[in-house]
C-alpha cells in the first residue's frame, strides 16, 4: 500500500508540476504579447508625444519672461488704478461733503431770508398798513359825515322838488 500511495503521491506531483509549466508557458508568451505592444506604444509614445512635449517645454521656455512682464505689468497696472481710485474716492467724498455744507448754508440763508421777509412784512403791516387803515375809516367818516351834510341841503331842496312832482 505504501507503493501505491507514493506512486499515487508522485502522478498527482508529476501532474501538478505539468500544469504549473502549462500555466507558466502560457504566461510567457501572455507577457511577450502584451510586451510587444508595450514596445510599439512606447515608439509611438517617442515619435509622437515627446516632440509635442519638447515644443511645449520650448514654448513654456520662451514664454516665462514674457508672462513674467505681463504679470508685473498687470500687478503695478493694478496699483496704479488702485491708487487712482483710492485719490478718486478722496476727491468725490471731499465733493460730496462741501456741496452737503453749500446746501446746509443756502437752507440757512433761504430761511434767514424768509424770517427778515415775514417781519418786514409785520412791521409794514404796523406803521403803514394800519395807519392807513385809520385814515381811510376817518377819510371814509369825514366823506360819510360832508355827503350827509350836503344831502340835507340838497334834501330839502329835492325834498321840495320831489313833494312838487308827486303833488302832480
Amino acid at each position: 500500500m505504501n507503493n501505491t500511495a507514493l506512486t499515487i503521491f508522485v502522478a498527482v506531483t508529476a501532474t501538478a508540476v505539468v500544469l504549473q509549466m502549462l500555466i507558466l508557458l502560457g504566461m510567457y508568451f501572455a507577457m511577450r504579447k502584451s510586451s510587444a505592444k508595450i514596445e510599439s506604444l512606447a515608439e509611438e509614445v517617442k515619435t509622437k508625444v515627446l516632440p509635442t512635449a519638447e515644443l511645449a517645454h520650448e514654448m513654456i521656455t520662451d514664454l516665462r519672461p514674457k508672462l513674467t512682464t505681463v504679470l508685473d505689468n498687470v500687478a503695478v497696472s493694478t496699483t496704479v488704478l488702485r491708487n487712482q481710485m483710492e485719490r478718486m474716492d478722496a476727491t468725490l467724498t471731499d465733493i460730496i461733503d462741501r456741496t452737503r455744507l453749500q446746501v446746509i448754508r443756502a437752507d440757512e440763508f433761504v430761511n434767514h431770508t424768509m424770517d427778515k421777509l415775514e417781519e418786514t412784512r409785520e412791521a409794514v403791516t404796523r406803521t403803514v398798513v394800519s395807519p392807513v387803515k385809520h385814515i381811510s375809516g376817518l377819510m371814509h367818516g369825514v366823506t360819510a359825515g360832508l355827503e350827509a351834510f350836503f344831502a340835507r341841503k340838497r334834501g330839502r331842496e329835492s325834498t321840495n322838488a320831489q313833494q312838487d312832482e308827486m303833488f302832480i
